[in-house]
């Protein structure tokens, strides 16, 4: 069996993102057209703090218009609704972005509701679900589609495969197995209620966990030749008291079946930014009735 094609997020992120530079300047020098992204933080949260920072840097890096609206835990819902409001309404800014976890007050499905549509770049409002259902167009969301990229990197035509998620959130499971069905795989949903599981993974060529489970996928639940995609980002006590990074897939046994898999970190963990400021690009031209670039 040939060596398995070790998957570099961090290295297709980095491709995506020089195409997306190019495509921004070409909006900017072509058509006066600046793409706009607005993230919303709500709250103190340390993590969510670090990721709209780096969101925000990544915007700008690439020429972007980058907006950031940081509010207090105490905000009510009312008034973030509003700030989501003005946004829809103002015409510098494409794509709206509210990080989540939002406080336990606010209904988190009510906020990502008051969002445009096609403003909707986390792709996670009830209208750009129901377009991916019915594989209309529309914005995905961001790590879903970033597997879907980096499985196409490796095997470009998916049809008649069987792929497998094990997870049904609407964060990642639900729309990457919308997304894989829509490529024309024969597609199985997992869960923690899903009897034989080992069994169902040695049956699948395209294998998508995102369970939050550190190590669930066992080596020999692989099938050899399998893609296998491991969306897990689970911390745990490393050396010298700092925490590692472990994937839901057990990498050095899964490694020696697989034709093609994601490591962690430097997997699927970079191409979710990558994919945000991708969506951005396509909202702004959607939106400006113009034919989106090749990116």
């Amino acid at each position: 069996m040939p060596d398995p094609i070790i998957i570099s997020g961090k290295e297709f992120a980095a491709g995506l993102r020089g195409r997306l530079a190019g495509a921004v300047d070409t909006l900017k020098t072509e058509r006066d057209l600046t793409p706009g992204l607005a993230v919303v933080l709500v709250g103190d949260d340390p993590a969510s703090d670090i990721y709209v920072r780096s969101k925000g840097k990544a915007t700008v890096k690439l020429g972007m218009h980058s907006v950031e609206h940081r509010l207090s835990a105490e905000t009510s819902q009312a008034t973030l609704i509003g700030l989501v409001d003005e946004l829809n309404h103002d015409p510098a800014v494409h794509g709206i972005l509210v990080q989540m976890p939002l406080p336990d007050h606010i209904d988190s499905t009510a906020v990502i509701s008051a969002i445009d549509p096609d403003k909707d770049v986390d792709g996670l409002h009830p209208i750009s679900a129901g377009r991916l259902a019915q594989g209309l167009s529309g914005l995905v969301p961001c790590t879903p589609q970033g597997c879907l990229l980096l499985i196409k990197h490796v095997q470009p035509d998916l049809s008649g495969l069987r792929a497998l998620v094990i997870g049904r959130s609407i964060l990642v499971g639900k729309p990457v197995a919308q997304l894989l069905l829509n490529e024309n795989t024969t597609v199985t949903i997992a869960h923690s209620r899903t009897k034989d599981m080992p069994e169902l993974c040695r049956q699948a060529d395209i294998l998508v966990a995102a369970v939050g489970r550190a190590n669930y996928v066992r080596g020999d639940w692989v099938k050899p030749g399998a893609i296998v995609i491991d969306v897990g980002i689970n911390r745990m006590p490393g050396e010298n008291g700092k925490d590692k990074l472990i994937g839901d897939v057990c990498f050095d046994e899964a490694v020696e079946k697989a034709h093609a898999i994601t490591p962690v970190p430097g997997g699927v963990g970079p191409m979710t930014i990558a994919c945000l400021l991708r969506n951005t690009v396509i909202a702004a031209c959607r939106q400006h009735r113009i034919d989106v670039p090749d990116i």
